[in-house]
């Protein structure tokens, strides 16, 4: 069951879903394409209301279920103008082959000669068909290798700039943070999280902790590391086990180059560590604060 959910999309940009396993992704997925109705509430998806323009927001839809099925016997080229044709488009199933990887000749084999990945890869080419103005993409990287896993990269990001509004659910938190606009993070059903990436990940602490080992600690260099813009904390620490430390919290990432030219300045820099904020420690807020 699934509840308070309030998502938008906008074209021209990549939503990032994620949630712990049985947390409602595929029952929210399920409602946007209409094969389950909401109970309560509206789901509207580009423009029409799912429960009554189902027929033609189809065709405005490039979809990559979880579990799609696929026939054996078919090579992967009748798959790609069966769904053409079907859609009333005028693509080319050799191009959309090539896009995703597939090669010519591979693409006129029988898929039941294909591995999972070749499988995945073609699952992709078919929810490009027609140019869609929504993509949604549940778990579209699975079997894929780290080539398919970059050209998919790639091809969201293609997608979004040709202006398609991209939906991405997936438990690869790395994949979501590297492609994604927005985010939303649903927990138990409900919507915890949901936003501009960098402006939620401030919201939970510094861009990044920087913990720098030096000589010797002045307060000449506590001011002038603290004066820096992006500073937003700067703490001198004393070891048991090597020389003074200095742990600094920064706004953003970017500012960590000029932070230790400071600090060069006025002490001698031993090692230095940073440590940046990431989706995996907003994913774990939004778990946690749904269990508090």
């Amino acid at each position: 069951m699934v509840s308070k959910i309030d998502i938008e999309v906008e074209s021209g940009e990549v939503y990032g879903f994620l949630g712990p396993n049985g947390a409602g992704k595929s029952t929210t997925i399920a409602m946007l394409l209409s094969y389950v109705h909401p109970t309560d509430g509206t789901a509207q998806v580009l423009g029409r209301d799912v429960r009554e323009g189902s027929a033609e927001i189809k065709h405005r839809i490039g979809v990559l279920p979880e579990q799609y099925q696929l026939y054996d016997r078919l090579t992967g080229r009748k798959h790609l103008r069966f769904a053409i044709d079907s859609m009333g488009a005028g693509d080319d199933p050799d191009a959309l082959a090539d896009r995703v990887g597939l090669a010519a000749t591979a693409v006129r084999r029988p898929v039941g000669e294909y591995s999972t990945g070749m499988k995945q890869r073609l699952r992709i080419a078919l929810a490009l068909v027609n140019e869609p103005d929504l993509l949604v993409l549940d778990e579209p990287s699975s079997g894929l290798d780290p080539a398919g896993i970059q050209l998919l990269k790639e091809i969201v990001l293609e997608e979004r700039d040709r202006g398609a509004a991209v939906f991405f659910s997936s438990h690869v938190l790395e994949q979501v943070e590297e492609v994604s606009d927005r985010i939303g993070i649903l927990v138990d059903g409900e919507l915890r999280m949901s936003g501009d990436l960098k402006e939620l990940k401030s919201g939970i602490g510094a861009a990044v902790e920087l913990e720098v080992e030096i000589d010797a600690v002045s307060q000449e260099l506590l001011t002038a590391v603290e004066s820096l813009e992006a500073v937003t904390g700067c703490t001198a620490i004393d070891s048991d086990y090597g020389g003074p430390s200095l742990s600094i919290s920064l706004s953003s990432g970017t500012a960590k180059a000029e932070v230790l030219r400071t600090v060069e300045a006025h002490s001698t820099v031993e090692d230095f560590t940073a440590e940046e904020q990431s989706l995996e420690s907003l994913f774990e807020e939004g778990v946690a604060e749904a269990n508090r």
